[in-house]
């Protein structure tokens, strides 16, 4: 009888669109919640005179014969005495309420609207509900805890949910979805991920995602432990130039070195110097102090050592040092300690008090001749240094000049034998160089010897 109703109902359905009773549903599918209320709408219309309206709500479980729950004439509703405490309608409003929602209720509901006027028009929809437990807060764990190292262990994360039906999982890493890959496999509902074996790119931030028709929860996230490296050994300094594996450093200066690599848990250093084709620990730890001043050698080879005592792999990079003096590039670094603004004010300043103090120079300096330097034969200096040449101090003043006598062959002579000072002059050698006073004191300074 019910399959003989439905059947009518669609046949009506179909005859009542044409002939203008519409029935409309906002979805065809209604997720629900256990233990809540759940309401689904309906609404219908029609252009024709209608006497009399009915309204009738069936209910259908898969592979079984829908049964009546309730219906109305007009405002009249006639309820299923074993559903009359659960289902409630509202006529002429064709809704339906369902409170409280239980497992059982799971299924399709139809609902046929008849009008009754000049001829009969029907027409039904049907809806499906679901019935879910929302899901609760999901926990990962993670096996081994104490982590694994890279190519070597495996590690596996699972999602625990206490609550919730029909769960779908679904792990995330950085808050995107994890895929099937060749070190990546879940269980059979994935609510466990496999990695194996581990690498440094499967390190980030995990997540599970737990989600039903009605809820979603997501995790905390995880951060799983995996011991990988050294990796990118390299050597810095603060100061000198670097050019590949050479650090050229100025005589003087102390540089400091930084040994570095990516590696979990860190590394432990170690600095090696190469001297007269041996090698000898020189410090531990990752920085490395170096006086130019107390290295023997101008070139000098150094090696920094890293070890990660969990993955047991070890890295090494080489490096020189090579001693220089203070050049171009020391200067250019030490001019770029001032602004350019600085130095332009400074040497403005500079040159204008020069100025300054050249014309007053000028304008309080008594006029002077300007002296002419001559040159005398070599008698003549010989003979002038056969004289004291202290009776009147003003003639010792005047302009001086270095004067080398060479033999006639063009070979400067070597000393031979220095002639006696008199009293008070000291002994001076007439073959190597003469001082004498070849301009004096202008006339016009003499007329006044004060």
């Amino acid at each position: 009888i019910g399959q003989n109703v439905f059947q009518k109902s669609f046949l009506s359905f179909t005859a009542g669109a044409c002939s203008g009773l519409k029935v409309a549903v906002p979805s065809h599918t209604v997720h629900g919640i256990r233990g809540q209320a759940l309401y689904l709408p309906v609404h219908y219309g029609f252009h024709t005179p209608a006497s009399d309206i009915q309204v009738i709500w069936l209910f259908e479980r898969p592979h079984t014969m829908p049964k009546y729950l309730l219906g109305s004439v007009n405002k009249s509703v006639v309820p299923d005495l074993e559903y009359q405490h659960k289902f409630t309608m509202m006529p002429p409003n064709a809704s339906l309420l369902i409170n409280p929602l239980q497992f059982t209720d799971e299924g399709n509901y139809i609902v046929k609207v008849n009008i009754q006027g000049n001829g009969t028009l029907s027409a039904s929809q049907k809806i499906q509900v679901t019935v879910d437990d929302p899901v609760t807060k999901p926990v990962v764990q993670i096996q081994p805890s104490s982590g694994a190292v890279e190519y070597v262990g495996n590690i596996t994360l699972t999602c625990l949910v206490e609550g919730g039906s029909r769960r779908v999982y679904q792990w995330l890493k950085n808050g995107r979805p994890v895929h099937t890959s060749s070190t990546n496999s879940f269980s059979l509902q994935n609510s466990s991920l496999h990695i194996a074996p581990v690498t440094k790119e499967d390190i980030g931030n995990y997540s599970c995602l737990v989600k039903n028709a009605v809820s979603r929860m997501e995790s905390d996230v995880i951060v799983p432990t995996i011991y990988y490296g050294p990796y990118g050994l390299r050597v810095n300094s603060d100061r000198g130039l670097k050019v590949g594996e050479v650090f050229t450093v100025d005589i003087g200066e102390a540089i400091l070195f930084d040994c570095s690599a990516d590696s979990y848990p860190p590394n432990t250093y170690s600095w090696i110097q190469r001297t007269n084709n041996a090698t000898y620990v020189i410090k531990h730890g990752p920085r490395l102090e170096v006086a130019s001043e107390k290295i023997a050698q101008k070139t000098t080879d150094y090696m920094c050592c890293a070890y990660n005592n969990i993955t047991g792999r070890r890295d090494e990079t080489h490096f020189t040092i090579i001693i220089t003096s203070v050049g171009i590039e020391k200067l250019a670094q030490k001019g770029k300690s001032l602004s350019p603004l600085a130095s332009i004010t400074g040497i403005s300043l500079f040159l204008i008090i020069s100025m300054c103090l050249l014309l007053l120079w000028k304008k309080f300096q008594p006029y002077k001749e300007t002296p002419i330097c001559l040159f005398r034969p070599e008698t003549e200096y010989r003979k002038a240094r056969t004289f004291s040449g202290h009776e009147d101090a003003l003639d010792d003043f005047g302009i001086y000049e270095f004067v080398a006598f060479p033999d006639a062959s063009g070979v400067a002579r070597m000393p031979a034998r220095s002639v006696p000072a008199s009293d008070g002059v000291p002994r001076q050698d007439l073959h190597s160089t003469i001082y004498e006073v070849i301009q004096h004191i202008p006339a016009q300074q003499q007329d006044h010897p004060e």
